[in-house]
C-alpha cells in the first residue's frame, strides 16, 4: 500500500508540474531515478487491481518486488 500511495502521489507531483523531471523529484526524495520509474509503474495497474491491494485482497502474486518488474508484453 505504501508503494502505491508513493507512486500516485510522485505522478500527481510530476503532473501539476511541481517537478519537471523524474531526475528532479528522485534527488528531492533521496532515491534512485530508476526506483522512482518502476515505483511510478504501479499507476498503470488495472484500477481492479489497485483496490484489491487497497483492501488487503491481493493475491501471493501482488508482492511489490513482482510488481516493480517489468510488466510482460502480452499482460492484457
Amino acid at each position: 500500500m505504501k508503494a502505491l500511495a508513493r507512486a500516485f502521489r510522485w505522478k500527481r507531483m510530476l503532473d501539476t508540474g511541481e517537478f519537471a523531471t523524474i531526475g528532479e523529484l528522485a534527488k528531492r526524495e533521496g532515491i534512485a531515478p530508476s526506483y522512482l520509474t518502476r515505483v511510478l509503474r504501479l499507476t498503470l495497474l488495472a484500477p481492479e487491481i489497485v483496490e484489491a491491494i487497497l483492501h488487503g485482497k491481493q493475491g501471493p502474486e501482488a508482492k511489490l518486488a513482482r510488481l516493480l518488474e517489468p510488466f510482460p508484453v502480452e499482460w492484457g
